[in-house]
């Protein structure tokens, strides 16, 4: 193969897999399956990092999502469950004086692919400050995906919390 031929394998190959992991959109022979399954799991967080809240909201089923949190009132159902979460976490955010959210997902512990149907657990990594207070907190997360037309999209997230202690100088 050229030297132009391998670099336009390459460049058309970064594309791929670029448009698979932004949107969630397979491109043919793009990704693994896996990937696929995991790539609107890794959109959802890194949207909720840049506070791009359409964004996150577009890896989620149109069906509607049932969400389960620490945050009361830990069940939220339905076409408008994101938002509602939303507003309960923006309140927990503010009540905890949280600022500086960042989430991390870690290696997939168990994926899952039955047909059109996913189930991804994974550790999270989140830091935070706590009135000012640089903090961090080991926590899973458990996803229920369905696969609609050509995009795997979430259909429900749980979070199951860890214990909040004092950044080390790694996590910061």
């Amino acid at each position: 193969m050229s030297t132009r031929n391998l670099g336009a394998s390459l460049i058309a190959m970064l594309i791929s897999v670029s448009l698979t992991l932004a949107v969630g959109v397979p491109v043919a022979g793009a990704a693994t399956p896996e990937a696929q399954l995991l790539a609107p799991i890794r959109l959802l967080a890194d949207s909720m990092n840049k506070g791009d809240t359409k964004t996150a909201a577009s890896t989620l089923s149109s069906s509607g999502v049932t969400i389960i949190d620490e945050i009361a009132p830990h069940l939220w159902a339905g076409a408008d469950a994101f938002d509602t979460w939303l507003k309960a976490y923006g309140a927990w955010e503010q009540a905890e004086a949280l600022t500086d959210s960042m989430y991390k997902m870690g290696k997939p512990t168990r994926v899952v692919i039955n047909g059109d149907r996913g189930y991804v657990a994974l550790p999270v990594f989140y830091t935070f400050k706590q009135k000012g207070v640089a903090t961090q907190e080991t926590a899973h997360m458990v996803f229920v995906l369905q696969k609609e037309k050509s995009a795997w999209l979430i259909t429900a997230f749980t979070w199951g919390a860890g214990t909040p202690k004092p950044a080390t100088s790694s996590a910061k």
